[in-house]
């Protein structure tokens, strides 16, 4: 991408923040017959390899790994929920089930398989250990500290996601500098930070919805290139039925929408809350859908998209159920699982019929954790409500320590999963501005954004009827979001969009819209590095470093809530 692409703005200019606004001129003929507004609102970001864009994006995503792998092994021990996911990760990897070896017996266990065994991967690559069960395996490729073996994925993933970020950006804003900013504001988030260090699960949650997402973008692009490519070959999209739609061939398949669906399946298998971002996604692909037959002229957009999309939707949620039972092959293939043999647990309904058998006991088994979910109400100390979690109102401490040297009569080492304040304190203004920016500009990218991080928070208000026990992890799938929610709010900052000229108001001369630009950008950067600093302040214990009490409580803003 060029540098002049890159400075485009995240508000959008008069082409983009009326992308989906479209004319119902049909497009007949050869490509020059075209209109001009058709050409360019079907145009996609240009996917030719640009070195400069890969070189910033290799240096945020250097900063991110450095944040995650620098000191992982610390602190030692297993931290919080560590002692149910690092323990069931080894069992799946040694059994392939969650087996719990005080009793030698299988585990019960409440989430899906698949983010314990992406933790076992690192156990059996880097070595386990367990004081408790008397259990130390080496490594199978290099014996390292027990804790990096578990923790190691995880540093991974949250990398990974942050590598995502900034791609998915620069592909939504058309814009490096956005797209860096947005994986920078990542990297530097300490929620995101701290899920990165611990083996628990919502970080990998939080990388699969985000790698759906991504994927979904890049198939809307593959469509709007579809159709331009067949408006140029002289396609008539007012002709009823097939003769009114761009030829197929297998390679014309949604095979990224196809993948999302794989991902989908990966997410639910984390944790069934990834099922909350499968409607949204799915209204995603009908709006893009609809919208690009009304760029190219289509007579009836809604009724076309539905018939046309709705058996890759089927199919797409065919390999999600696909992908997420084949997550549970250790349980289906073995006869050690938790309610696996009917003769094991009578009275449960169970049964030992070859093949549908284990499928109805799967069932089963999704049956009791379900209730085990819907019945959560125990009090727990980190326990918090949703409407808390974007104002940080009770962060969860994973660890707390007072021993050790650090000049002081007393000393403190936590680890808080806290969001950078600043960054976090600005998610609801950011939200409110995308909202109005997006509606008064008809923009598809704060209306994706918007819905995406709709799925994340508000099914958790509905639990929050119920009163169920919730905490502030639950966000993790919808930081991302929140992330673009900022940086589109940055954009429209450093890059406001152009002013339309009337006969009472001309257009502003260039040197006006250089310096307004110039100062949008300032201000941009300025708020990028208060949240730096904020980040650099708030580190401490983010990674449980050891300080003085002092120093640890000048970090405890808000008192009795963070403790």
């Amino acid at each position: 991408m060029t540098s002049a692409s890159t400075a485009q703005s995240a508000s959008g200019s008069a082409t983009e923040r009326t992308d989906d606004d479209l004319g119902s001129a049909p497009a007949t003929g050869g490509g020059a017959r075209i209109p001009a507004i058709v050409r360019r609102r079907l145009a996609t970001v240009d996917a030719r390899l640009d070195g400069y864009a890969w070189l910033a994006t290799a240096v945020v995503v250097a900063i991110a790994a450095i944040l995650r792998f620098v000191g992982l092994s610390d602190p030692k021990g297993k931290i919080f929920d560590e002692i149910y996911y690092a323990r069931d990760a080894y069992g799946l990897i040694e059994r392939g089930v969650e087996w719990n070896y005080k009793t030698n017996g299988p585990s019960y266990v409440v989430h899906p398989p698949l983010g314990k065994w992406l933790i076992g991967l690192g156990e059996w690559a880097f070595g386990y250990q367990d004081a408790e069960t008397n259990i130390s395996v080496p490594g199978h490729l290099i014996t390292t500290s027990p804790e990096f073996g578990w923790r190691v994925v995880a540093a991974v993933a949250g990398t990974l996601s942050v590598l995502l970020l900034v791609r998915i950006g620069r592909r939504m804003f058309r814009s490096t500098t956005l797209g860096c900013a947005a994986g920078l504001l990542l990297a530097l988030d300490g929620f995101h930070l701290v899920l990165s260090r611990t083996a628990l699960l919502d970080i990998f949650l939080l990388l699969f919805v985000l790698a759906a997402f991504g994927a979904l973008v890049l198939d809307r692009d593959a469509r709007r290139r579809r159709w331009a490519r067949a408006l140029e070959a002289g396609l008539d999209p007012s002709r009823p039925g097939r003769a009114g739609r761009p030829p197929s061939t297998w390679r014309d398949w949604p095979w990224w929408r196809l993948l999302a669906g794989v991902l989908l399946g990966c997410a639910c298998a984390v944790k069934w809350s990834g099922l909350y971002f499968v409607p949204a996604f799915a209204l995603l692909v009908i709006l893009w859908e609809v919208g690009v037959r009304r760029s190219a002229g289509v007579r009836h957009p809604w009724r076309d998209a539905v018939l046309d999309e709705l058996p890759w939707l089927l199919l797409a949620g065919v390999l999600m159920v696909a992908t997420y039972v084949a997550t549970w092959s250790g349980w289906l293939l073995s006869d050690d699982g938790y309610y696996r043999l009917a003769s094991r647990y009578p009275g449960h309904g169970l049964s030992d019929t070859p093949v549908i058998g284990p499928l109805i006991n799967l069932f089963q088994y999704h049956k009791a954790a379900y209730g085990f979910h819907t019945h959560l109400e125990d009090a727990h100390k980190y326990q918090s409500w949703p409407w808390q979690w974007l104002l940080l109102g009770r962060p969860v401490a994973f660890y707390w320590s007072g021993e050790g040297s650090c000049g002081a009569p007393t000393c403190a080492s936590e680890i808080l999963l806290l969001g950078t304040p600043l960054l976090w304190w600005s998610f609801l203004p950011a939200l409110a501005a995308l909202a109005w920016l997006g509606l008064a500009r008809r923009d598809w990218r704060a209306g994706a954004i918007l819905l995406s991080v709709a799925a994340g928070l508000l099914p958790w208000f509905w639990f929050a009827l119920d009163n169920r026990t919730m905490f502030s992890f639950y966000t993790a799938p919808a930081v991302p979001f929140l992330v673009l929610a900022v940086v589109y709010v940055l954009g429209a900052i450093a890059s406001p969009a152009p002013a339309i000229p009337t006969a009472a108001a001309p257009p502003p001369n260039e040197r006006d819209v250089s310096d307004r630009r110039l100062v949008g950008g300032i201000v941009a950067g300025a708020y990028v590095l208060l949240v730096a600093l904020c980040f650099g302040y708030f580190y401490p214990i983010f990674v449980g470093r050891l300080m003085t009490y002092a120093e640890w409580s000048a970090r405890i803003w808000l008192d009795g809530r963070w403790i």
